[in-house]
Parts: C-alpha cells; sequence; structure tokens
C-alpha cells in the first residue's frame, strides 16, 4: 500500500465504530489517540518529504523555463546581427528545452498533488487529534457514569430479591399467625365444653340420691321411727 493510501485509511478510520467495539471506551480512547499522535509525526515526515520533491520539480521547471526564455532571447539577438545561422542553433535548443519542459511540467503537477492530498490528510488528523482531545473526557465522563449505574442497576435487583423474600416472609409469618390463632381458639372450645358423660352422670346420680332418700322415708314411717 502507497503512503497516500495508507494514511487515507488512517484519516478515514471511523473513532466512533472503533468505540462501540472496545470493551472498555475510556482505554480505547487513550490508545486511540495514542496511535493517532504516532501517526502524525509519521505524516509530518511523509508531507515534509512530499512537499520538498514538491519544491524540486517546480524548481527544475522554473528553471527549465528560464532557459527557455534566455535561448529565446539569444536567437532575437543573433537576428539581429543577422547570424541566422547561430539563431537555428538557439532556437533548437530552445526547442529541446520546451519537450523536456512538458515532463517537467507533468511531473510537478504530480508532486503538487501528492503535497496537496498530504496537506489535507495532515491538517484533518491534527483536527481529528484536537476533537478527540476535547471528547475524552467527555467519553471518559460518560464511562464512569455508566459503571456506576450498571453497579446500581445490580443494586436494584439485589433490593428487588430482598423485597420478594420480605413479601414471602410477611406470607408465612401471616399463616404462622393464622394456624396460632386457629389452635388457640380450639383449646379454647376444649377448656369450655362440658363432658357429656359427667353431665348424664350427675342428672341420674342427683335422680337416683332422691329415690334412695324417699324410700328411706317410706320405711321409717312403716317402722314407727
Amino acid at each position: 500500500m502507497g503512503i497516500l493510501d495508507r494514511f487515507t485509511t488512517i484519516v478515514k478510520a471511523n473513532l466512533n465504530a472503533l468505540l462501540d467495539q472496545a470493551e472498555d471506551p475510556a482505554k480505547m480512547v487513550d490508545q486511540y489517540l495514542q496511535e493517532m499522535l504516532e501517526n502524525l509525526a509519521e505524516v509530518k515526515r511523509e508531507t515534509a518529504g512530499v512537499m520538498a520533491e514538491e519544491t524540486r520539480a517546480k524548481a527544475k521547471m522554473d528553471e527549465n523555463a528560464a532557459e527557455i526564455d534566455k535561448y529565446t532571447g539569444l536567437a532575437k539577438k543573433a537576428l539581429q546581427a543577422g547570424n541566422e545561422d547561430d539563431a537555428r542553433v538557439f532556437i533548437g535548443r530552445k526547442q529541446e528545452l520546451e519537450a523536456n519542459g512538458k515532463g517537467l511540467a507533468d511531473a510537478y503537477a504530480v508532486a503538487h498533488g501528492n503535497a496537496e492530498k498530504m496537506r489535507q490528510m495532515h491538517d484533518k488528523l491534527v483536527e481529528d487529534i484536537e476533537s478527540l482531545k476535547r471528547r475524552r473526557e467527555a467519553i471518559k465522563a460518560k464511562v464512569a457514569v455508566a459503571k456506576t449505574q450498571g453497579k446500581v442497576n445490580e443494586l436494584n435487583e439485589a433490593s428487588d430479591k430482598a423485597a420478594g423474600a420480605m413479601s414471602a416472609f410477611e406470607r408465612m409469618e401471616e399463616k404462622a399467625d393464622r394456624m396460632l390463632a386457629q389452635e388457640n381458639a380450639m383449646a379454647e372450645l376444649n377448656d369450655s365444653a362440658a363432658d357429656p358423660v359427667d353431665a348424664l352422670e350427675e342428672k341420674y346420680g342427683a335422680a337416683s340420691d332422691t329415690a334412695v332418700d324417699d324410700e328411706l322415708a317410706k320405711l321409717k314411717a312403716e317402722m314407727g321411727l
């Protein structure tokens, strides 16, 4: 991959996509920022080299243009002096320079285009780095809040489970209260209810004692006692 293609990929990197894939966005931001700073240093070196090449290409093109102007002027002077053969020599050299000039112009156009691309990528990378620096603290703050919220959610779940346990405990306590009340009521009923056998025994026992007394009184009467 060429230098331009490689740094185009760097500049086009999608920070949000990388953060989405990261387990810890806060650490990923620091890592990504460090990588971008390292890339920026390399981009600067490469940009400087491409710009230097642009400068050299332009200097050669300008130098060739100046040579063309020089031989054009010499040809004119030769004609003015009446030396047509000399003028032909100068014109021949001028035409050679013009033919060479097209290649130099093409080379400069390419060098200039490369330099523009590198400058744009350099400026974009600097802008992205500054933007990331501004966003880094906000991202870290959001991550910290998210982690805290996660802990709160876990505590809420534990609280809900505790509330469920308390509800179940209260239901068991109510059931125990009902069972105790029922048993107390049964005990009270058992204590207050009369034994039917005892009642009949008392009834007929009392009747038996009366009959004995009556017969005893009759017997005493007969005996004159």
